[in-house]
């Protein structure tokens, strides 16, 4: 996008409206930006490197998902493995992304897939619940993208910089835990998901013992399966219904 276009998208009330939106998650995505700066660094990762891994990955359940297994020596097939299966949820997001943006360059459609999140994809989905490409659609997105960037990125960056400064005692860790969880549950919008990440939890537990942190693997493949199931029952229930009462007429 060129300066004058991105000069004219912020200027555009659905600029504004995407950023308002996301004012609100914007205390636990900032609280979750910064236990993951920190742990990025306690966790024996040089500060340049840490940066470059903020600015670059721009993916906090992944990078939080890595880094026990980057401080352990995990195999590098198993910290791949793990963050792919983890972001595995943006290949949902995109198809769904596609009935908004399709017509838009691919240089964009890049973009807006690097700056997507889950908050950010949640905030869009209620304001625009009909796929179809609208005029607002894309001054919206990069209102709430920006928000979300700069909510996630200047936390984390401070939590890199100040890592040796920050004390273990002040409990960030929990601090995150409570955020993740803040960001969690306002994305539980039907049945599906909430078996999906009951699944999730109960496996976690249960794989708890498997080493190199297996045990998230475990969860993310069994709340996968989970979900679709569900989502597959749901539909055939749906088509179910629709035959009895196309028969019934």
């Amino acid at each position: 996008m060129n300066l004058p276009a991105w000069r004219s998208q912020l200027h555009d009330p659905s600029f504004r409206q995407g950023a308002a939106d996301m004012l609100g998650a914007g205390l636990g995505v900032g609280a979750w930006g910064l236990v993951t700066g920190v742990a990025m660094v306690k966790g024996g990762m040089s500060t340049p490197l840490a940066l470059l891994m903020s600015l670059t990955v721009y993916a906090g359940s992944a990078q939080l998902a890595v880094l026990p297994l980057m401080v352990a020596g995990a195999p590098l097939w198993v910290i791949w493995l793990t963050a792919t299966c983890v972001n595995l949820r943006f290949v949902i997001f995109s198809s769904m992304w596609r009935s908004y943006f399709a017509h838009l360059p691919r240089r964009q459609r890049l973009a807006l897939g690097f700056f997507s999140g889950d908050v950010i994809f949640v905030a869009f989905m209620k304001r625009f619940p009909r796929p179809e490409p609208r005029p607002e659609q894309l001054p919206y997105f990069w209102g709430a993208a920006t928000t979300n960037w700069l909510a996630w990125q200047v936390p984390s960056i401070a939590g890199i910089i100040l890592a040796n400064t920050i004390p273990l005692s002040w409990g960030l860790g929990f601090a995150g835990v409570l955020a993740l969880l803040g960001i969690m549950l306002s994305m539980l919008g039907d049945r599906a998901s909430w078996l999906a990440t009951a699944v999730a939890c109960t496996a976690a537990v249960a794989a708890f013992a498997l080493p190199l942190k297996l045990n998230i693997l475990v969860a993310i493949a069994a709340a996968v399966t989970a979900g679709l199931a569900m989502e597959a029952g749901e539909r055939a229930l749906r088509r179910a219904r629709a035959r009895a009462a196309g028969s019934d007429t």
